[in-house]
Order: C-alpha cells, then structure tokens, then sequence
C-alpha cells in the first residue's frame, strides 16, 4: 500500500529520451508513490529505435516492463494504461491526483494539449489536468524551439503548466549520464513538491549532498 494518499501521473510521450521517463519511475517508486502510467502510441517507436527494446502493449506486461526498466520490482504501485483507452480512470475528473507530469514531452503532444485537442489517452489525462486546476508539468524534448513550438508553449504556460525544458545544470559535478538526467527529474518532481531524488542543491556557492 502507498503512503501517499492520491495517485500522480506520468504519461510518455513520443519524444527521444526515454531515460527521463525511466529514471522518475525509478524514483518514484522508490519512494513508494503510487503511479498511473501511460505511455502514447510513438513511444513504441522510439523504445524500438533508441534501445532495440520493444515495449508490450499489454497493461500487466507493460507494468513488469517498466519496473524491470527502473529496477525497482516491488516498491510503489505501478498501473499501467493503453495508449487507445480513453474510458480509463485518468480520463475522468472525477477520479483524483496529485497531477501529472508529461516525461519527455514531445512538440506534437504539446501542440495538442495548446489547442484543447485529446486524440488519445495521454492527452485526455493532460487536459483534464488542465480543466480540474490540478498540476501539470511538461518536459519538452526538443531543440532547437521554432517561434511555433514557443507560441504553444507559451500558451500551456499561461494556462499554469509548468513546463521543466531536459536541461542539465553542472554546479552539482555531475560525473555520469544518470547525474545529468537525475538533475532534471529532481527539478521536475519539485513542481509537484516532491522530493525523492538525491540531488546536491545549490546553496550560495557550496554544494551540500
């Protein structure tokens, strides 16, 4: 059983670096929250293109293949969801959470969530996020930005998303890949003032563990 009184959701989109994703889950998890994943219909892809691992489709299979991503077997509570399930639980305002965070967050899913449009479940749980004034954080995967990807961002923005961009910080010595994006799941759990991720934070010029 969580701790944690309501459940928080991540959803993945279909945008390069999946170890954002992998390495929240980690953590997470560790913590024992409890979380309600969904992960869009590219993210399929981009496992297959990025790691030559391919993602089931099945819920109970995707939630074994998470975790074992993660490498936390049994700590927290892993639901897993289609991507095509629309009649899901995270679909409704009724059913409650902390948020939701979009880890990485593709243009194309960010395009959608500015113009209020929901073609599958990820975006559906986003923008009820959006319409119940609950917290949605965004961490868009991309660069350069053109003026149209800043416009939807700045539109998601003015609407109360928070949106974290993958972008390392270095006062914290970061020695391995992990370090770097360890840094920015750190920073994205904040929004949610959620802190489960060691991380040395800044400090007027010293380090502190």
């Amino acid at each position: 059983m969580s701790q944690h009184n309501k459940p928080l959701i991540i959803g993945v989109s279909g945008a390069s670096g999946l170890i954002y994703a992998v390495r929240a889950l980690k953590f997470l998890l560790a913590a024992d929250y409890e979380i309600e994943l969904v992960a869009s219909k590219s993210t399929y892809m981009v496992w297959q293109a990025e790691q030559e691992i391919r993602m089931p489709a099945e819920p109970l299979q995707q939630e074994q293949f998470w975790r074992e991503q993660a490498g936390v077997a049994h700590s927290g509570k892993l639901r897993c969801h289609s991507w095509s399930d629309v009649g899901a639980n995270i679909a409704s305002g009724s059913f409650r959470t902390v948020g939701m965070i979009v880890i990485p967050c593709s243009m194309s899913t960010v395009a959608k969530l500015a113009g209020g449009l929901s073609s599958d479940l990820l975006e559906r749980a986003a923008d009820v996020q959006l319409k119940e004034g609950r917290k949605l954080v965004i961490v868009p995967r991309e660069t350069p930005f053109s003026l149209i990807h800043l416009r939807n961002l700045t539109t998601l923005a003015e609407t109360g998303v928070r949106i974290v961009p993958a972008i390392p910080a270095w006062y914290h010595n970061p020695q391995t890949i992990e370090d770097l994006v360890d840094f920015v799941v750190a920073r994205t759990l904040d929004q949610l003032d959620i802190d489960c991720v060691p991380l040395r934070r800044w400090e007027g010029g010293k380090r502190n563990s």
